[in-house]
């Protein structure tokens, strides 16, 4: 149990690293939101449940999104989580995206959610007077309503977007400049579909797991309680405790054990 001061933690904190500071803004619904709604039934109430709990992040413009090993984290039947992805996303519900943070990460976010950042895109450009704003229309009829995986071609893109008018390479590259659009290292002629303004989250991602993981690989016995844990905050991350618990946790780098007092998180020994 941790008593001590923040002077005295401060004070024999080494060279280096850095300790956890405690969340002094969450109201005490929040505080015990993971552990009370940490396991769910159903992946559509998850991924809601979810996005409600979206950390608000300044002065970075992104809808909610939820990653794939945060739903594993909380519905036991990983079959029965990608089978209901999989029906969710072929009725048009939500999206898939592959992240670059990692070879199995990818954000799943409601389509509503995605046409709205598609729009606020469209509309910051349309402020900078860039022309050729019109394909950001025909990407949303044409293209995200046809194809719904997480990656398409180039061909088929152009064949897709020209159902609305005629397509040059520029439009193209005016979707690649707003965030819509990545080309794959492998196959420059393929493309992922993308979140817009997700930069700096992705990189507060990796830095907030490489944060907390040293953090509790720092502690005596690796562990942690969850509820004293989630009051504390990470200085890389724009993306609050919670988020990251239950992304480690998903993805089996963390685990939980339950505790005289509740869940205690444990480092998953290699």
């Amino acid at each position: 149990m941790e008593n001590s001061s923040p002077s005295t933690s401060r004070k024999r904190q080494r060279a280096g690293e850095t300790d956890l500071e405690t969340e002094s803004d969450l109201n005490e619904d929040q505080l015990l939101s993971l552990e009370e709604n940490f396991n769910f039934s159903d992946t559509l109430v998850a991924l809601r449940m979810m996005r409600a709990h979206f950390p608000r992040i300044e002065k970075v413009s992104v809808q909610p999104f939820i990653l794939q090993s945060q739903l594993y984290s909380s519905v036991k039947d990983r079959t029965q989580v990608d089978r209901e992805l999989e029906s969710l996303r072929r009725e048009g519900v939500l999206r898939t995206f592959k992240l670059s943070t990692g070879q199995d990460d990818h954000a799943i976010m409601f389509l509503d959610d995605y046409l709205s950042q598609i729009e606020r895109v469209s509309k910051r450009l349309e402020a900078q007077k860039q022309e050729g704003l019109s394909v950001f229309e025909w990407f949303k009829e044409h293209v995200i309503h046809s194809k719904l995986d997480p990656s398409i071609g180039h061909e088929e893109l152009r064949s897709l977007l020209s159902l609305r008018g005629k397509v040059k390479e520029e439009h193209i590259s005016l979707l690649i400049n707003a965030g819509l659009l990545t080309r794959q290292l492998i196959d420059p002629n393929m493309y992922w579909f993308a979140i817009p303004n997700i930069g700096s989250i992705l990189k507060g991602l990796s830095q907030g797991r490489k944060e907390l993981m040293s953090f509790l690989n720092r502690r005596k016995y690796k562990e942690m309680p969850m509820a004293a844990l989630e009051k504390k905050r990470l200085r890389l991350s724009p993306l609050d405790m919670r988020f990251h618990l239950r992304d480690l946790l998903g993805s089996g780098h963390l685990k939980t054990v339950e505790g005289p007092t509740g869940l205690v998180v444990k480092v998953v020994k290699d």
